[in-house]
């Protein structure tokens, strides 16, 4: 078997289904690492040496999330040379494979630890970024893919091109707009349909990439003392919204989430929701048993 020839395929048939570019490119490199590592043709490959594979990704130390993804992009390789190249070849990795992964709760900011973080911020242009993950409930990547005419500020919502290449809308909070306005007023003028552009050092004028703003939540954390991430940000948010009465199904709307259940975990550590449902639930309670 070709196996180069077989990848080519594979990609160009990623690309008809509409996957991502981001999406095509870590499938791509999981198969080059798997094909390198292997060392045998790809129709040689059996359940056994899957096993050592993934024994050999563990000494590496990579997270059981990480590897179960691995192992998903190779599966489906196999997939596609028995569906859609017919070709005679077993699938050698099987489901039972899968790497138990723990499932720890979403921590979110208090508060106080909200006012504290944002009033370490004197950067308009990193203040509107974390506002949009607060406010808005956007992923790191979603914010460096922004560009100029995803903004809607007039009608008060962004297009956001979320994961998976899915689209939805999300509406902008009062203080975000501000947050928004300042950065494009003091934004200078370029050619980068990007909205956040570096503002110092070679690049310049470049847009900002997901490690740049990494670098700068890692720096504001260590401003403010308080521990946060970027995720954390929007984990706040859905905790917030649903502490407000929000409906589950208006986050995840919001939050791009494809399926509820991701969305149900935030009712989990909804400490304060829950407790005045149960309070409000007693109260009925006690009322109809008198």
């Amino acid at each position: 078997m070709d196996v180069t020839n077989s990848i080519i395929e594979y990609r160009r048939y990623l690309k008809r289904r509409n996957c991502s570019p981001e999406t095509v490119k870590v499938f791509m490199n999981t198969l080059k690492s798997f094909v390198i590592w292997v060392n045998v043709g790809i129709e040689q490959v059996n359940h056994k040496k899957v096993q050592e594979y993934i024994d050999y990704l563990r000494s590496k130390r990579l997270k059981p999330k990480t590897i179960n993804n691995n192992l998903d992009s190779i599966r489906a390789f196999y997939n596609f040379l028995q569906e859609e190249e017919n070709i005679n070849v077993n699938n050698p990795v099987k489901k039972g494979y899968t790497l138990r992964v723990p499932k720890p709760l979403p921590k979110h900011l208090r508060d106080e630890e909200v006012t504290i973080f944002l009033s370490s911020i004197n950067n308009a242009r990193d203040q509107a970024i974390f506002k949009l993950m607060l406010r808005c409930g956007l992923r790191i990547g979603e914010v460096a893919s922004l560009r100029m005419d995803d903004l809607d500020l007039k009608g008060g919502q962004i297009l956001v091109n979320g994961k998976g290449a899915k689209e939805r809308i999300v509406y902008i909070s009062e203080d975000t707009f501000e947050a928004l306005i300042n950065y494009l007023k003091k934004r200078k003028s370029s050619r980068m349909k990007k909205i956040f552009l570096v503002e110092k050092g070679s690049s310049k004028g470049k847009a900002l990439s997901v490690r740049g703003i990494q670098k700068r939540i890692e720096y504001y954390s260590k401003q403010s003392g308080v521990r946060v991430s970027c995720h954390q940000l929007r984990h706040t948010m859905a905790t917030q919204l649903l502490n407000a009465d929000t409906d589950l199904v208006t986050i995840q709307d919001l939050l791009g989430h494809s399926r509820i259940r991701t969305t149900q975990r935030y009712s989990r550590v909804s400490n304060l929701k829950v407790r005045r449902d149960y309070h409000k639930a007693m109260e009925d309670i006690e009322q109809f048993s008198q």
